[in-house]
């Protein structure tokens, strides 16, 4: 052979080149177009505002929680696969499963990110949010949980007034999820392993956590839960029809030239409107309307209301019904023996020896204070090494 290629070789091996370039322009494309969509406009904007109000009423509970404030934006709706939102999330992270046992078929998930979750578990446990070291343990899992209870609790009564149905939901379970595997959070939710809705919001809690908050929904789960929050088991939402053209007005409402002309007087639009053109005369039109007699009303009987007693507590501190609830709450108790104002001048001759007038008489009861609240009055007693407090009054 002289080394050369024939015409046939060359043809072929362009006809190739051609060939491959083609398949991956089509792989490329198919690539890229990600998810079908699957859910309308409008179904879109529903679940949108539907996930504002309640994720709202949410924020307000996660915000007496944690005892700071927080915010949630105005959400954002897209379908998208689970590559998509792995490529677009923090891992590891955490999946808050919610179960719906009543009013809703179906089941959702809340994502939050792993330092958000010991923010506001730290939070929860009397922290001041900034103990987020070391590995995330059953103890945060567990505060997480509780604190997603009460706010999609508070986000299922939202979603009950809108479409007036009862909404309730099982105790939500956190797991820990690195997001590398789509296998492992099908064993959580098997709709993530297809297409599905993700919701995303912005949340701040104070000046601690400023991150993305996300809640998934399985596309027929959305679907239904449009159809309920638009008043119907309507499939999908319908054009409305164009409006039926108005009747023309009839002949006979026109009024007649020659009784106006013998009237000697020009016809008055505003009583036309009146009824003139129905067949009233014009006696009839010229009537003040107070001569009209009003329809006779029965008599109605009217009884004062009944109000239930409040319930009688043997203490004057405890004053409601659930009171069980919040014995175990520890509350700061102080007593206070007196108090006097002195100049800054005076406050700087302080010296170890000085003494210090109070405004309070010796053997004057002294009052004490919980929480800063004047509740009762008391007297000094010593027991043992230590001072102590004999209450005397409790201030009603």
């Amino acid at each position: 052979m002289d080394g050369l290629l024939s015409q046939e070789e060359i043809n072929a091996l362009f006809n190739s080149t051609d060939d491959d370039t083609a398949e991956e322009t089509n792989t490329a494309t198919s690539a890229a177009a990600g998810p079908s969509e699957s859910l309308s406009g409008e179904e879109k904007d529903a679940i949108g505002e539907i996930s504002n109000i309640s994720m709202g009423s949410s924020a307000t509970t996660l915000a007496a929680l944690v005892n700071q404030k927080v915010d949630i934006s105005t959400p954002s709706v897209s379908i998208v696969n689970w590559a998509q939102l792995v490529s677009s999330y923090d891992k590891p992270c955490i999946f808050i499963q919610i179960l719906y046992k009543e009013g809703l078929d179906g089941n959702n998930i809340l994502i939050l990110k792993e330092n958000d979750v010991k923010v506001i578990a730290d939070l929860m446990m009397g922290g001041d949010g900034t103990n987020t070291s070391g590995e995330l343990s059953d103890l945060h899992l567990s505060a997480i949980s509780e604190a997603m209870n009460q706010m999609m609790g508070s986000a299922s009564t939202s979603i009950s007034s809108m479409i007036e149905a009862k909404v309730d939901i099982t105790p939500p379970n956190a797991t820990v999820i690195d997001m590398t595997n789509v296998e492992d959070a099908g064993k959580i939710a098997s709709f993530l392993t297809k297409d599905f809705v993700k919701v995303s919001f912005k949340m701040t809690v104070g000046d601690l956590v400023d991150s993305e908050l996300m809640q998934l929904y399985p596309i027929e789960f959305a679907r239904n839960l449009y159809r309920k929050f638009v008043g119907g088991d309507q499939p999908a939402p319908a054009p409305e029809p164009a409006p039926a053209p108005q009747p023309a007005p009839q002949a006979a409402a026109a009024p007649n030239p020659g009784m106006m002309g013998q009237q000697g007087m020009a016809p008055n639009p505003g009583m036309m409107n009146m009824g003139y053109g129905m067949g009233m005369m014009p006696q009839q039109m010229q009537m003040p309307q107070m001569g009209f007699a009003m329809p006779p009303q029965a008599d109605v009987n009217v009884s004062p209301a009944q109000f239930q007693p409040f319930m009688q507590v043997q203490s004057p501190l405890l004053q409601t019904e659930n009171i069980d609830l919040l014995l175990d709450v520890p509350l700061e108790v102080s007593v206070e023996l007196g108090r006097t104002s002195r100049t800054i001048k005076e406050i700087l001759d302080f010296a170890p020896g000085t003494v210090v007038e109070l405004n309070r008489l010796a053997g004057e009861p002294i009052d004490v204070l919980v929480n800063g609240k004047y509740v009762a009055k008391g007297e000094v007693v010593v027991i043992g090494e230590s001072f102590g407090i004999r209450i005397t009054e409790v201030i009603k």
